[in-house]
């Protein structure tokens, strides 16, 4: 039997066609494109065919802008996330404007660190906001490094930390950097890790941009949301879909997809049901502090610490290597990671160094993410193997 704590790194799979079939029923339009198999054909075509798709993509459009409060228009469907955050960036070089500096958390997503890196090479002036010892930044970094960095025209903050769940205080740091800069200023966040895993509200966040992705929401990979407030100018352009923002042929299927799957993950969210994983998650943490070798990071963290979601746990276990675990847990059924799936290949681990975690504990440090999905028993079974592993190693 295998059981899943990875879900930081991609939420199970939970729709297929013939649920969102099911589910768009209502909608005779969208309904008849699944009974004709309509969405083989390219959304821009002009034939029947490609009209159906159009229509399928805008319905999805729509539906996501509903979910999320904000207008279709300031939706533009891409690959997903690490394209979302790319298009902000990658703005840069082509602001019309002396100022056109980049601002960036230190426990950023490699999607930002690491294009923050090319943007420097293109002569892009970038720095770090630095990050609390709990892993988000507060307040007075950020005006202290928007006083330091005055050439600063972009400011990309992540919401909920994919590695160690912790919240940045999204609303108050762009109101601070607004009212600090007293000049234009693009506020970008990554919430890829928001659905499901905390309340959020892009209006009262008031960011002028957020990146989402498909597969983190139990949807399709391959399919993301850019949300922009006001249109940007891009540094890459093609074929003109998504209103220039993103040109490649998009996905209608993928998108309704990932639109099923995000008003499920915000409907969890929202109603904060045991049923949905909480209680669960809640029992890894409170169980993990029960190991004596176990130490949780950062560990300022408390049970039901509201600075963190409930569902992505950092711990370290003393005298394991973080990678050694994760394999002995493989062989015994259990999935887990050492940190992002996305720098995997990685030996250094920035975000907890950027939190101040010690070399050796950083080391030693795994992540334990769970879901919906994830059960009690699910959990006492990992705790079990935890103990185990502690006890023969």
């Amino acid at each position: 039997m295998r059981y899943y704590f990875d879900w930081a790194a991609t939420a199970p799979y939970q729709y297929k066609a013939d649920n969102i079939e099911q589910e768009t029923r209502q909608n005779d339009f969208i309904a008849h494109a699944f009974e004709e198999k309509a969405f083989f054909a390219n959304p821009s075509s002009l034939h029947e065919e490609g009209r159906i798709a159009k229509a399928a993509l805008e319905e999805a459009r729509k539906r996501a802008a509903d979910l999320l409060d904000v207008q279709p228009e300031q939706l533009y469907w891409t690959s997903g996330a690490s394209e979302s955050n790319a298009i902000v960036l990658f703005s840069l070089p082509l602001k019309n404007s002396a100022a056109r500096g980049l601002l960036f958390g230190a426990a950023e997503h490699p999607s930002i660190r690491e294009n923050a890196a090319v943007l420097n090479k293109l002569g892009i002036q970038t720095a770090q906001v630095p990050t609390e010892s709990y892993g988000a930044p507060c307040v007075k970094t950020l005006q202290k490094s928007l006083k330091k960095h005055p050439e600063t025209a972009l400011i990309t903050i992540m919401h909920v930390n994919n590695e160690t769940g912790a919240i940045a205080p999204i609303e108050e740091l762009v109101r601070s950097a607004r009212n600090t800069a007293k000049r234009p200023l693009h506020f970008h966040a990554d919430m890829v890790q928001s659905p499901g895993k905390t309340p959020f509200s892009l209006k009262e966040f008031d960011v002028d941009s957020a990146s989402f992705s498909a597969h983190k929401t139990g949807g399709p990979r391959g399919v993301g949301l850019l949300y922009l407030k006001k249109p940007l100018i891009p540094l890459v352009s093609g074929g003109g879909q998504e209103r220039g923002i993103r040109s490649g042929t998009e996905n209608p299927l993928g998108a309704l997809k990932f639109c099923a799957a995000l008003e499920d993950s915000l409907k969890k969210t929202a109603e904060k049901d045991p049923c949905a994983g909480e209680a669960a998650a809640q029992a890894l943490f409170k169980g993990l502090l029960s190991i004596e070798r176990c130490v949780i990071v950062p560990q300022e963290r408390c049970a039901e610490d509201k600075r963190f979601s409930p569902y992505i746990v950092q711990a370290a276990f003393k005298g394991i290597a973080g990678e050694t675990l994760c394999r002995m847990l493989d062989d015994a059924g259990f999935a887990a990671s050492t940190g992002s799936a996305c720098s995997s290949a990685e030996k250094k681990r920035p975000v907890l160094e950027a939190m101040g975690v010690d070399s050796k504990t950083a080391f030693e440090a795994i992540r334990l993410s769970t879901g919906w999905s994830t059960s009690i028993s699910d959990v006492e079974a990992l705790l079990d193997a935890l103990r185990n592993i502690c006890a023969v190693i």
